[in-house]
C-alpha cells in the first residue's frame, strides 16, 4: 500500500527458528540478519506491533525498542542498556546483538560474543561478574543464508572459533539461492556443510560439530538444537547448523519477485515443502489436531496480525499528525496576519492534503512559509513558526542523530583529567616501557581487561609493550591470535557488549583496512543504530606513521575518519601521551582507535610516578611552541618533524606556535586552535596522509567550525605527504612524507608572500 519504503522478511524459516528458540536460554546471544522475524517473536523479544512500528520506521524507542525507525525493517536488537546507559543484568535476559545490512557482517561480532564464554568460564577471577555470565554457561547463536557463507567474514569467523573451542552455534539457512543466484555458483560442492567436512571433530582433533537437518522437519530440528545446545554449552564445543531444504516464498525483498529466476519445477516443489504447509500436516498427522481446530489458529493469527499492523499504523501517524497539526494552526494564524496570505494558503492545504503525511512534509511547508514570511518580522505568527522549527530540529536530532557516542556519565568525554606527576626519582625509560607499565597497572586494576592480537601474547607484541605480561597475567588475559585482522575486532566487539574491556590490537596502520568494513558498519554505528540501546567499548590500539616503505610507513587517517564517526580516534605524539589516553577510554564506555607513533618506541621518555592513573582528555590540542607569526597545527610523529623546522623558523626570522591537537574525533573541543590563530593571523596544517586527506579535515574544523577565517591575512596552507604511499628505506621516507626542510621552506615562502623584503627568497 506503500506505507513502508521497503520490506524484507524472513519467510520460508518460521519452522527452524521456532526449534532454534526452544533451546535459546537467558543469557544467551543472538548475532544474526535480516530474516530471523520468527525467532524474536519465539523468544518474546518482539512483538507483531514492534515489527510494523520498525517497517514503517517509527522513531519512538517503546515503538521500535531495537532501532528506534533508524532501520529498514528485519533489523533486531534488544536493549542490553538501562536509561542511564549502564549494562543491566545480561544473565537474565535474551540477548540479541544488533544486526547490520552487510551479509555475513554479523559473524566476526559472533566469534567475540562466544569468546566471552569461553572466558568467563575459564578465568576464576572473572567468576564474581555475575551480572554478565554464568560460568560461562552462554551460547552465542549465529544465523546466515547459504548464500552469504560464501563471505570472507564467514570462512574467517568458523576458522577462528574452530581454533578457539567457544561455544557458537551458527545455523545456515538455505534455501537454494542467493537473490536469484543458485547454489551452484556459491559454494564448493553447492554444500556448506560438504564443503566444511574438513572441520568435523574427530575422537582425537579438536573441531567443529556439523549438523544438517531439513528446514520443514520439525521433530528433526528439535533432535538436532536439542543435540546442538547440549554440545555448544556443555563442552563449548562450536557447532554449525546447516538447515536444507528451505524456501524464500516471497523473494529477496519487496523490490523483487522469485518468480523472475526460479522454475516452474522449483516453485511446485517450494509450494509443497513450505515450511508452514508441513508444519500443519505434522499438526494433523503426528500431533492428532483436527483440520478444522487448525483452520481456526490460522484464522485468529491472521486477524492478530492485522489489528497489530493497524495498531502500529495509527500510533505512528498520530505521533507525525502532531507535528502536521501544530503547523498547519499556525499557517492559518498566518493567513490572517500577512500581506502574502493566498501563498501561505497554499502551502497549508497542500500540507494538508498529504497522503501518509510525513516529518520532512511538515517541515517543508513550515520553511517555505517562513521564506514567504521572511519580510515581514514583526508578525506573531512568524515568530511561532520560527520557534517550532527551532523545537522540531532538536526533536529530530533526538529522533535521528543523538548516540553517536556515549551520552552516559561513563562518557570518554566525562573522565575525569588526572595530570601525569613526576619527581626527581622519575626514570627515563624507551616508549615502549612507558606502554608496557600502563597496560600492566590496567591488567592488574580490572580483572576486565584483556589483550589479544597478533604476537601480542608470548613475544609481548612486535614493539615489546606487553613484554612479560602473558607470563604475569596468564595466556586468557593477554593473548595470540591468527592473522585475522576482521575477526580479531569481531573478538573484541564481542567481548566489550558482554561487559569485558578488550583491547584488539591491528598490528599496522597499513593493514587496518582488513578490519575497516567491520569497524565502520557495525562497531561505529552501534551506539547509533540502537539509540543508546547497546554499547561496546572497545580499545583498537595500532601504529603507524613513519617508518619503512609502502605497508610499514602508511598514515591513511583521512579514509579512517571518514569512516568511523562513532569512534574516538586519538593520536599521540609519543608513548606517554598514548598511556594517557588508554587510561582514559578504561575508564569510559566509548569505543576508541589509538594510533601509535610506529618510530616512536625506542625514543626515550620520562616515566610518570602515576603510569596507571593519569589521564588525557579527549579533545583538547597541546600548545608545544607558542609563537606569533604563524600557527601550525598537526599530530602524530609529524609534531618532532614540525618541532624541529619551527626551530630552524625562529633562528630565520618566523615565530610559530605549534599545535598537538592529540585527538582527531573529537576535534578541539574548546576551539582553542582559533585563539592561536588570532594571535599569528596565519595558518599551517601538516600531516603524513594524502593531500586533501587529514589536513583538509583540520582546515575545515577550523576555519569553519571554528570560524577562524575572520582572523588571517594569508591563505591558509596544507602540508602533506605525496599522492602515492611512501618509499623504501630512509631515503623513501625522507622524499616521500613532509620533511622538516619541507615544513621550513613551505612556512617560510608563506611569510615572504607577506613581507618579501623580511624574509628574501630562498632560491
Amino acid at each position: 500500500m506503500g506505507k513502508a519504503k521497503f520490506g524484507i522478511f524472513g519467510d520460508g524459516k518460521e519452522v527452524a527458528q521456532i526449534a532454534m528458540a526452544k533451546v535459546f536460554r537467558e543469557g544467551d546471544f543472538r548475532s544474526g540478519y535480516y530474516r530471523d522475524q520468527t525467532f524474536m517473536f519465539a523468544i518474546g523479544e518482539l512483538t507483531v506491533q514492534q515489527y510494523f512500528a520498525q517497517l514503517y520506521a517509527h522513531t519512538d524507542v517503546e515503538a521500535d525498542p531495537a532501532s528506534a525507525g533508524r532501520l529498514m525493517n528485519g533489523h533486531y536488537a534488544t536493549r542490553m542498556l538501562d536509561e542511564h546507559g549502564h549494562l543491566k543484568n545480561l544473565t537474565s535476559l535474551k540477548n540479541s546483538s544488533a544486526d547490520i545490512s552487510p551479509t555475513a557482517g554479523q559473524m566476526p561480532r559472533l566469534l567475540g560474543l562466544a569468546y566471552a564464554s569461553k572466558l568467563f568460564r575459564n578465568n576464576p577471577a572473572l567468576k564474581q561478574y555475575t551480572g554478565l555470565s554464568l560460568n560461562g554457561n552462554e551460547i552465542a547463536f549465529g544465523t546466515i543464508g547459504n548464500a552469504s557463507t560464501s563471505e570472507g567474514m564467514f570462512f574467517e569467523a568458523i576458522n577462528a572459533a574452530g581454533v578457539l573451542q567457544v561455544p557458537m552455534l551458527t545455523s545456515v539457512w538455505d534455501d537454494g539461492y542467493g537473490i536469484s543466484v543458485p547454489a551452484e555458483y556459491h559454494t564448493t560442492k553447492a554444500s556448506i556443510s560438504k564443503a566444511l567436512a574438513g572441520l568435523q571433530r574427530t575422537k582425537t582433533e579438536k573441531g567443529f560439530e556439523i549438523i544438517t537437518v531439513r528446514g520443514w522437519d520439525y521433530a528433526g530440528l528439535i533432535e538436532a538444537y536439542q543435540r546442538a545446545e547440549k554440545i555448544c554449552r556443555e563442552e563449548h564445543v562450536p557447532v554449525l547448523m546447516h538447515v536444507e531444504e528451505m524456501t524464500q516464498p516471497q523473494g529477496h525483498s519487496t523490490s523483487g519477485s522469485h518468480e523472475r529466476y526460479k522454475s516452474k519445477e522449483r516453485l511446485a516443489w517450494e509450494a509443497a515443502h513450505d515450511c508452514i504447509r508441513k508444519m500443519r500436516e505434522w499438526i494433523i498427522d503426528e500431533v492428532m489436531v483436527l483440520p478444522e481446530e487448525v483452520d481456526q489458529v490460522e484464522k485468529e493469527a491472521k486477524q492478530s496480525a492485522k489489528q497489530a499492523r493497524d495498531r502500529a499504523w495509527k500510533a505512528f501517524t498520530e505521533d507525525i499528525k502532531k507535528d502536521q497539526h501544530a503547523v498547519t494552526q499556525i499557517l492559518e494564524q498566518a493567513e490572517k496576519e500577512s500581506a502574502r496570505a493566498s501563498e501561505i494558503e497554499e502551502i497549508r492545504i497542500e500540507l494538508i492534503k498529504s497522503i501518509n503525511p510525513t516529518r520532512l512534509d511538515t517541515m517543508k511547508a513550515a520553511k517555505k512559509a517562513l521564506r514567504v514570511l521572511r519580510y515581514e518580522e514583526q508578525l506573531e505568527s512568524r515568530a511561532a513558526l520560527i520557534r517550532w522549527i527551532e523545537k522540531a530540529e532538536i526533536d529530530n536530532h533526538s529522533r535521528y542523530s543523538s548516540h553517536l557516542y556515549s551520552e552516559s556519565d561513563e562518557s570518554a568525554l566525562k573522565v575525569e583529567q588526572i595530570d601525569p606527576v613526576y619527581s626527581e626519582t622519575s626514570s627515563i625509560v624507551d616508549g615502549r616501557e612507558v606502554l608496557q607499565m600502563c597496560f600492566d597497572a590496567a591488567l592488574a586494576r580490572d580483572q576486565r581487561v584483556l589483550a589479544f592480537g597478533e604476537d601480542v601474547g608470548k613475544i609481548g607484541d612486535v614493539n615489546q609493550g606487553f613484554a612479560g605480561l602473558q607470563q604475569k597475567y596468564g595466556d586468557l588475559r593477554v593473548t595470540d591470535t591468527g592473522i585475522r585482522e576482521c575477526t580479531i575486532i569481531g573478538q573484541g566487539i564481542g567481548l566489550a557488549l558482554r561487559g569485558l574491556r578488550p583491547i584488539a590490537e591491528i598490528q599496522y596502520l597499513d593493514y587496518f583496512i582488513y578490519a575497516l568494513q567491520t569497524l565502520s558498519d557495525d562497531l561505529a554505528c552501534l551506539h547509533y543504530r540502537t539509540k543508546g540501546g547497546q554499547k561496546a567499548p572497545l580499545i583498537i590500539r595500532t601504529r603507524g606513521h613513519r617508518l619503512e616503505g609502502v605497508w610499514h610507513a602508511g598514515s591513511p587517517i583521512g579514509m579512517i575518519l571518514h569512516s568511523l564517526r562513532g569512534i574516538y580516534v586519538l593520536v599521540p605524539r609519543n608513548m606517554t601521551q598514548a598511556a594517557g589516553f588508554y587510561n582514559t577510554m578504561l575508564k569510559s564506555d566509548d569505543p576508541a582507535l589509538i594510533i601509535e607513533c610506529l618510530n616512536g618506541y625506542r625514543l626515550k621518555e620520562k616515566l610518570p610516578d602515576n603510569i596507571g592513573e593519569f589521564t588525557l582528555p579527549l579533545g583538547v590540542p597541546e600548545i608545544l611552541k607558542e609563537g606569533s607569526d604563524v600557527t601550525i597545527v598537526t599530530y602524530g610523529s609529524m609534531c618532532r618533524i614540525v618541532m624541529e623546522a619551527a626551530e630552524a623558523l625562529e633562528n630565520a626570522g618566523v615565530s610559530c606556535e605549534v599545535i598537538d591537537v592529540q585527538t582527531l574525533l573529537p576535534f578541539d573541543i574548546h576551539h582553542r586552535i582559533v585563539e592561536s590563530v588570532k594571535k599569528t593571523s596565519r595558518v599551517v596544517f601538516a600531516d603524513e596522509d594524502v593531500p586533501g586527506g587529514t589536513t583538509s579535515f583540520m582546515m575545515q574544523q577550523v576555519l569553519e567550525v571554528q570560524d577562524a577565517y575572520r582572523y588571517l591575512d594569508a591563505k591558509p596552507l596544507t602540508i602533506a605527504a605525496k599522492e602515492h604511499r611512501p618509499a623504501y628505506a630512509s631515503d623513501g621516507d625522507y622524499f616521500t612524507k613532509p620533511s622538516a626542510e619541507d615544513v621550513f621552506e613551505e612556512v617560510y615562502t608563506l611569510m615572504r608572500d607577506c613581507d618579501p623584503e623580511k624574509y628574501p627568497s630562498l632560491y
